[in-house]
């Protein structure tokens, strides 16, 4: 309910490009770095495959050379050689 009310504040103020607050924002720089914001956790780490926990799923990130840079409660920054970044829904 919280959603659709926040989708409808945002279409009727013409910001659809905005990002909903609460929601999950993952950003990619070039090839190097994934930020990705409202993140339920990180599920899998290696250097070649890190999951992270969203509000409807997982974000896979495949690369090589990856890390974790920075976690905040709110923000993760990983860093490496990206080669694909995923979103696996869950069951919702």
């Amino acid at each position: 309910m919280e959603k659709r009310f926040m989708e409808r504040v945002t279409a009727a103020a013409d910001l659809q490009d905005e990002p909903i607050p609460g929601l999950p924002l993952v950003e990619i720089a070039g090839d190097r770095r994934v930020l990705i914001e409202h993140h339920r956790g990180v599920t899998q780490y290696g250097s070649c495959c890190i999951s992270v926990r969203v509000k409807f799923g997982t974000v896979v990130i495949s690369g090589s050379h990856l890390e974790l840079a920075r976690m905040t409660a709110q923000q993760l920054i990983i860093t490496g050689k990206i080669d694909c970044v995923q979103l696996e829904r869950s069951g919702q």
